[in-house]
């Protein structure tokens, strides 16, 4: 795989520093999580492919161990707010002076500076900063959140991911690494780089809700079908349109012309009643194949085995029996290959990790005695 022989160390954390580490694992990476003593591990269920060490940061030896071991690693990825490493003796200038190859990822919702940089904050707090939640809602309604999906783990794990790829890339040039400063607002906020680049062509001149691409059109919009399920329209093009006007059974010459945005309300109306006649299965029979850019709006069980999928297999199943999306994009010669077994027990791998490492054993039993470093091993099924 592409990153093979990559060492990488992971900080616990939630949401986008557990999805960078675990794309960094599809794609090859040795990553160890660096869990706290006493914790649950990865809550975030992020864990695939990755090894678990139990360390006591808080601790001066434990701190002492963390940085003899970033010595010998590639990348530390660390998610925790601005000066919590420094406190602990191990911000970038103590670990690159050790280790100047090391390629150090800061992972943070504000950046490393600025007036907000040691504030608390989540997904919601990061889009609104970033200017982009003002876009995202319906007419006369509040703004609302796209899940948790565009800060943590857009602008946030997979921003910090290329950040790290790229760094790793500079190195083979340099011979040196260099701190990465991945922040969720500012990562938020050059994903919308089309919002800004387009706001004086006339995509966004009507309030909120009521704009070509932000659910204000008939044609780019979801309806409600009859058997209270519901379809995504995207038929943006006038051929595309033209699909779907005709789909629908309606006429052309009886309708206003697409883009006058004064009769949307009206259209989006008529539209919604011919959609609530049929049932999503049969507006699927009459879409599909079709350029009308007419789709169903799919379960998460439903997109596990809609037919395009299943000959994609764009998800796989781990030995637990449980699916997720396949490692996403795909590359002809070095693909990644996710890691199917079962995610690590919280310290299930301290002792191997720390020999690797070049601890002793008497070290080690040392760490365990003064509670620095945590194991456990998996239990026989008798």
């Amino acid at each position: 795989m592409v990153l093979r022989g990559i060492r990488v160390l992971e900080l616990a954390g939630l949401a986008p520093g557990p999805f960078c580490g675990m794309v960094l694992a599809d794609f090859g990476a040795q990553v160890v999580r660096v869990d706290r003593p006493g914790s649950a591990g990865d809550v975030s269920l992020l864990a695939r492919g990755k090894r678990s060490l139990v360390l006591d940061l808080k601790r001066p030896r434990g701190a002492a161990a963390l940085r003899r071991i970033c010595a010998r690693v590639d990348v530390l990825l660390e998610p925790f707010r601005c000066g919590v490493m420094e406190k602990l003796q191990l911000g970038p200038e103590t670990l690159l002076k050790d280790n100047p190859k090391l390629v150090y990822a800061r992972l943070s919702g504000f950046g490393q500076s600025g007036s907000f940089s040691k504030a608390a904050g989540h997904d919601i707090n990061y889009v609104a900063l970033s200017g982009v939640l003002s876009k995202i809602g319906a007419s006369g309604e509040n703004p609302y959140p796209p899940l948790n999906l565009l800060a943590d783990f857009g602008g946030g794990g997979l921003m910090c991911t290329l950040g790290i790829v790229l760094a790793l890339f500079e190195r083979t040039r340099s011979g040196q690494g260099q701190v990465i400063d991945a922040n969720m607002v500012e990562g938020t906020a050059y994903l919308s780089s089309f919002l800004w680049k387009t706001q004086h062509m006339g995509l966004w001149d009507q309030p909120r809700g009521q704009n070509l691409l932000d659910g204000g059109s008939p044609f780019y919009t979801t309806y409600k079908t009859a058997d209270g399920e519901f379809m995504a329209v995207g038929a943006i093009e006038p051929q595309f349109y033209k699909l779907l006007v005709e789909g629908l059974g309606l006429k052309s010459d009886e309708l206003p012309t697409q883009m006058s945005i004064a009769d949307w309300p009206e259209m989006k109306k008529k539209f919604a009643d011919v959609f609530a006649r049929k049932t999503k299965a049969e507006w699927c029979r009459i879409f599909d194949g079709t350029d009308a850019c007419v789709t169903p709006v799919l379960s998460i069980e439903e997109a596990l085995h809609h037919s395009h999928n299943r000959e994609r297999a764009s998800f796989i199943t781990d030995e637990e029996q449980r699916a997720s999306p396949r490692p996403a994009p795909q590359l002809s010669r070095t693909p990644a290959i996710p890691s199917l077994k079962r995610h690590a027990f919280v310290g299930e791998h301290t002792e191997e990790v720390l020999k690797e490492f070049g601890f002793s054993q008497e070290e080690i039993h040392q760490l365990r005695s003064e509670k620095i470093i945590e194991s456990s091993k998996p239990k026989a099924n008798l």
